[in-house]
């Protein structure tokens, strides 16, 4: 039968170029989240710093658990730490003792103003030497590196600058202080960050210290590179999930409509003795020939679409630049490999009915579709529309982003699985309500519900592309939106500060006439157990002037370097109220036992975990503070001051981006199929021209068709938008009414309306070219 399945290839080329679109797409998607997966997995970044240091001894940059599975085994989880850890000193005492070390070099790190500083001491690690100038000496002396363009001479700050290094790191601007200047500065008395081996053989590292060689170096100098490929590793994954399952929906939809199609061709071959076993052999074969096709270019082609994201994510800051994507063969084997599945699976599901029906039966079918849906297919379209309510409710009690974000795509794909097995039924049902308006626009909309009437199956070909590209489109976009504004509501009606200062002096601005109190607040997170929450460290005197958290149990003025206060959903994901006990591990790896002062509501404006100032700030690795100042008098005209009423939260581009993909690919899906019916239609269309029906008749008929797909499909894809962003929002933020923007969700509707009158419109007009006696003789 393959050899049937070429032929049928070569003569059919047309019918199957759709179903190539869509596997060369789901191909292409697979394989560049397959590269973000790897590099998350396997990716490394090479040390600069640390490059001239043959093994760096520092801190465990994780946080580990041993979790006990019974029956004596026990398994050791980790998780990155939020900041560095650093160790003490006196490691390095024990280092210099050691046999076979060289020299042992110290290192403390440190941010000044835009720079990323050191003290002298630690210049062998890459090494730097001086090009001009001599080293720092004194405590207001600097040296800076080469692209600083800042002569031997310049000030920065209190600072002179008296020599220029020869080197320069790629991604790092340096600074060097005098070596008691840098540890004075770093604020960590008896601790350093690191300390540079160099070693003839092979060394003992010293209790409660790693040791780093090659390019493990680069974990400890860049540790937000770490934390980065921990997010590559769910953000692929989560990509390429539902990158998969929106591809498999959209290639069953695709092969469901080249069989559909096909299906004349399909009976004849069963009416002239064609065994089922032959036809699914045939339609296999024919699918195994276009994925193999598809897919190899498709993903190839992602590995372009991989090294894209990668770009963007780093324009964005989401990946730092010298974390390479890793490229090796299993993303294309894999999205390969998946691809050619799919398709496998998708033409054996489409097919199904026809080779399994008796030969007259198939020909009935073929001469008269049935209107009927098969018993079967009733009752898993249920079972589905069962489980996407059940698990929409679960949605609804998810409180933590990390729980919800994977399950939120998976609740409206599977409601759109509902409504691609139920589609038939869903069609033929609103035809019938929207038949009576399209009948009273004459010759067009009196054929266009005719047409409609009879061919449900066509039909909801169309709607299911449609209604996905609508529920996924505002399902993505509308979920950012109604987080980011909870979020904002609940930092705008907590601030009560009159100005923001970014950074600055607080001892110099609570001298300032008029400030009646200054909070200095910092951003980190903590870890308790090994689930990560998003923290804020804010000096307690005066916060009931700066800040109001929505305390509901407890009080804010209990808050001290002995307690914290959580937000409610925290206090009952740990079942915690005031007066208990939180072991935590502080962002550098700090164990801490505190207790619940109290419990707040603005958790999504302020962060899971509100801590004393004085507790975190030697504990993060920029212990510079935003200040929140009151006081509506205050003449703040040397500070950097902005009114706190313009402080806007971060956006989310990175998932937009990432998200974006997959909406790109449904509106694909949405062209590569009405461009698909429509063209199948050209013997048709010449058959209305021959008896009488013009062209603009015609074109008018098929708009109305199109515009009426788009309207069924508008409300399926709305109405498992707003189902699903309902159940987010109540889990998320308590309230079950998301943020939507009423002009995005017109520019989605329009750019869907836009998309499908233009897949319509060309192969119509390219159809109606052709004389009708002559579309009408030719071969289908």
């Amino acid at each position: 039968m393959f050899f049937f399945a070429l032929k049928s290839l070569r003569h059919r080329k047309g019918a199957f170029a759709g179903a190539f679109v869509a596997l060369f797409c789901a191909a292409a998607l697979v394989a560049a989240c397959g590269m973000l997966l790897e590099t998350g997995l396997r990716g490394r970044v090479a040390p600069e710093r640390y490059a001239g240091a043959p093994m760096i001894v520092a801190g465990d940059q994780f946080v580990r658990e041993t979790i006990d599975k019974g029956d004596g085994k026990t398994k050791s989880k980790a998780k990155p730490l939020a900041e560095r850890r650093w160790i003490p000193a006196t490691v390095a005492d024990r280092l210099k003792q050691a046999p076979g070390v060289d020299k042992v070099v110290t290192e403390v790190t440190f941010p000044f103003q835009n720079f990323l500083a050191h003290g002298w001491e630690s210049a062998p690690l890459t090494p730097f030497t001086i090009k001009a100038g001599r080293a720092p000496e004194g405590h207001d002396e600097v040296v800076v590196d080469a692209r600083a363009d800042i002569p031997v001479g310049a000030k920065i700050g209190a600072y002179t600058v008296v020599g220029v290094t020869e080197q320069a790191l790629p991604s790092q601007d340096t600074i060097f202080f005098s070596t008691t200047e840098a540890r004075r500065l770093a604020g960590r008395d008896g601790l350093v960050s690191a300390i540079g081996v160099f070693p003839r053989t092979a060394v003992a590292t010293p209790p409660g210290a790693v040791a780093y060689t090659g390019d493990d170096r680069g974990i400890v100098e860049f540790i937000d590179a770490e934390k980065s490929r921990v997010k590559l590793i769910s953000l692929g994954g989560a990509m390429g999930g539902t990158s998969l399952l929106v591809a498999i929906l959209v290639v069953v939809g695709t092969f469901a409509l080249s069989i559909q199609q096909r299906q004349r061709e399909l009976a004849l071959l069963r009416a002239v003795a064609a065994t089922p076993r032959q036809i699914s052999k045939l339609i296999g074969g024919e699918a195994l020939m276009v994925s193999l096709g598809a897919g190899t270019l498709g993903a190839l082609t992602g590995l372009g679409l991989g090294f894209w994201l990668r770009s963007r994510f780093v324009a964005l800051g989401a990946m730092p630049e010298n974390l390479a994507l890793v490229t090796s063969p299993f993303p294309i084997f894999a999205a390969l490999l998946a691809t050619v599945g799919a398709a496998w699976a998708a033409a054996r599901i489409s097919a199904r009915r026809t080779t399994r029906i008796r030969p007259v039966e198939a020909l009935g079918d073929a001469a008269l579709p049935s209107a009927r849906l098969p018993w079967g297919r009733l009752v898993l379209g249920l079972l589905i529309v069962a489980g996407s309510v059940v698990l929409t409710v679960v949605l609804s009690g998810l409180t933590t982003e990390a729980a919800s974000s994977p399950v939120t795509m998976f609740t409206a794909l599977l409601w759109i699985i509902a409504v691609a097995v139920l589609g038939p039924l869903l069609a033929r049902t609103a035809t019938a309500v929207l038949a009576v308006p399209l009948r009273t626009s004459r010759v067009g909309g009196w054929l266009a519900a005719k047409n409609l009437g009879s061919s449900a199956k066509r039909l909801a070909s169309v709607i299911v592309p449609l209604g996905l590209m609508v529920a996924m489109t505002c399902t993505i976009l509308f979920v950012q939106t109604t987080m980011q504004n909870a979020a904002q509501v609940q930092a705008e009606s907590g601030t009560k500060a009159d100005y923001v200062i970014p950074g600055g002096s607080a001892a110099s601005v609570r001298k300032v006439a008029g400030v009646t109190a200054v909070t200095e607040v910092v951003r980190t997170s903590v870890r308790i157990g090994l689930t990560k929450y998003g923290a804020q460290a804010v000096t307690p005197e005066g916060l009931d002037q700066t800040m109001d958290l929505g305390v509901t149990a407890g009080s804010i003025k209990n808050l001290s370097k002995d307690s914290l206060a959580v937000s409610r959903t925290t206090a009952d994901q740990l079942g915690v109220k005031p007066g208990d006990t939180v072991r935590l591990t502080l962002g550098d790896g700090t164990p801490a036992k505190l207790t619940v002062a109290a419990v707040y509501t603005r958790g999504l404006g302020f962060g899971d975990i509100t801590l004393a100032h004085g507790l975190v700030a030697e504990h993060v690795d920029d212990p510079r503070p935003s200040l929140l100042v009151a006081g509506r008098s205050a003449k703040l005209d040397g500070f950097k001051a902005i009114r706190a009423t313009e402080i806007q939260l971060g956006n989310a581009e990175v998932n937009y981006v990432a998200m974006g993909l997959i909406i790109a690919f449904a509106a694909i899906a949405v062209v590569n199929t009405l461009a698909m019916s429509t063209s199948d239609r050209s013997r048709e269309l010449a058959l209305l021209r021959l008896v009488g029906t013009t062209r603009r008749q015609v074109l008018r008929m098929l708009r109305l068709e199109t515009l009426t797909a788009v309207l069924i499909a508008t409300v399926f894809g709305s109405a498992i938008a707003l189902a699903t962003l309902s159940a987010f929002s109540l889990g998320m933020t308590g309230s079950a009414v998301p943020s939507v923007s009423p002009v995005t969700y017109l520019v989605v509707v329009a750019v869907a309306t836009g998309l499908a009158l233009i897949a319509t419109e060309v192969p119509a007009r390219l159809a109606l070219r052709q004389h009708p006696a002559e579309a009408v003789g030719a071969r289908q």
